[in-house]
Parts: structure tokens; sequence; C-alpha cells
């Protein structure tokens, strides 16, 4: 049984869907990939919807239609982005739709089904209690390969997020990893999209960015760690699905259903 979704409130989730997905050595968009007879984002519909999440905006790409029509609700908004530039371009292209927000934004990926509302719960309250204007979603890996690094002060404010192809062999050792789940001011936020660049090894719009940006305007940057990383896993292959399906079908996210 689905759980009751709680009151609605002051919250907006932003979803980033575009991707294609390519390691998953199909041509279906990644999020449309079935797991336990349901498509991947269908999960994180659910859990915007559990948490009470008043409007979803969703970031669509490739097979942009079939995505739009797996999912359905009033308080969804479907946004496309047409070129894939990275997700802090994903989010600027969404960004008429929160750009007068003034409660906190909640990022999601379409592809990490397996977040309970109870870890989305502890990074809203860390958020509101701290007081940051951005609160990474975090875990800790014994071999974090290319996951980017969180590297924190010694306070234990978050003071950048780098990707591992951008990082330094120090860097590189720290096993904290983004699990690219966000919460963020919405005023901070639609002002900080715009001033992403993409001067990196990719050329591309990183999201994590914002960290960076926040902390240079003095912002506070939090974390909450994930105690079980399973949870935040993004589902790239075959054998990531394969391994989120036995985890559903143990009962992690309650009944295995269609």
């Amino acid at each position: 049984m689905m759980e009751q979704k709680k009151e609605e409130r002051d919250l907006l989730c932003l979803v980033l869907a575009a991707g294609k997905g390519t390691r998953m050595k199909s041509d279906l968009a990644k999020v449309l990939h079935s797991l336990c007879g349901r498509p991947l984002l269908a999960y994180v519909v659910d859990a915007a919807r559990r948490i009470g999440a008043a409007r979803t905006v969703i970031i669509i790409g490739h097979q942009a239609e079939r995505v739009r029509e797996s999912v359905r609700g009033e308080d969804l908004v479907f946004v496309e982005q047409r070129e894939q530039l990275g997700t802090g371009h994903a989010v600027r292209i969404a960004r008429d739709n929160f750009r007068d927000w003034k409660g906190p934004i909640l990022i999601l990926c379409g592809d990490v089904p397996l977040l309970t509302p109870e870890t989305l719960e502890s990074l809203l309250l860390e958020h509101h209690a701290s007081g940051a204007a951005v609160t990474v979603l975090t875990t800790v890996l014994e071999d974090p390969g290319s996951y980017g690094r969180v590297i924190k002060g010694e306070d234990g404010e978050v003071l950048r997020i780098v990707e591992a192809r951008d990082a330094s062999e120090e860097e590189r050792r720290v096993r904290e990893i983004n699990a690219g789940i966000y919460c963020v001011g919405g005023g901070f936020l639609a002002e900080a999209v715009g001033e992403i660049r993409n001067e990196n090894a990719q050329k591309e719009y990183y999201l994590t960015d914002i960290v960076e940006i926040a902390r240079g305007r003095g912002y506070r940057v939090r974390s909450v760690v994930a105690d079980f990383p399973p949870e935040v896993m993004g589902i790239n292959t075959p054998e990531d699905l394969g391994e989120a399906e036995r985890l559903v079908r143990s009962g992690f996210l309650g009944s295995c259903t269609s």
C-alpha cells in the first residue's frame, strides 16, 4: 500500500529526467525502464508526493512525449531540455517555473527510485534548521569511483563538490560522495543557476557549482548523509536495475506492485 501523502506544504520539487542512459544498452529513455512493473520516474514522483510537494517540475528530454505520458497528475509540470548541456543547464531552463518561489526547492533525479520519504524529510529538516542556502544529500562509499567528492571544512560545512574527473589526487581519496539530491532556497537557486559556467573537463553546466556560488556569498552549505548507500543509487546499467529490483522485492520500499 502507498503511504498517505502528507498535507501539501510550501515545497516545490524539480526532477531531472532528460537523460538517454546509454549504459542501459537500450533505446528506451532511462527513466522509463521498469522497476517491478513501474517506470523509474514513477517512484520519484511518488516520493515527492509523499513529502507533500505542492508542485513537481519534471525536466524531460530524450523520448520526451513517452516520459510525459508515463506519469500524470495536476501537480506535475513538464519542461523540455532540447540540448543536453548538464544538470545546471537543466535547472536553468526550468527557471520560469520557480523564479518567484520563496520556499525550499527539492531537486531529485529521475533515475534514483529508492529514496525514502524519511531520508527526504531529514534533508528538509536540516535545511530548515541550519538556515543553509543549499543542503546536499551525500553518502559514504568504500570505493567512490567516478562519483563527485564532497569537500568539507573542519566545521563540517560543505566547501565544494568536485567531479571525479576534475579532482586532485587528494580530493579523490575523499569517500563522501554527492548523491545528486539537493534542497535549495528558491530565491537563491533562481539567481545561482544563471551564474553557472561550463569551465570544466566536460564543458557542461554542473549544478554542483551552486555550492561554491553560495559560499562566495557567505551563505551556509550543509549536508545530510544517507546511511544506506543503495538508497541513493542511480540506475545507470542493467545490473543496477537488477539490484534495485532485488531491494524492492525484499521489502525495502514496501510491497512490489505493478
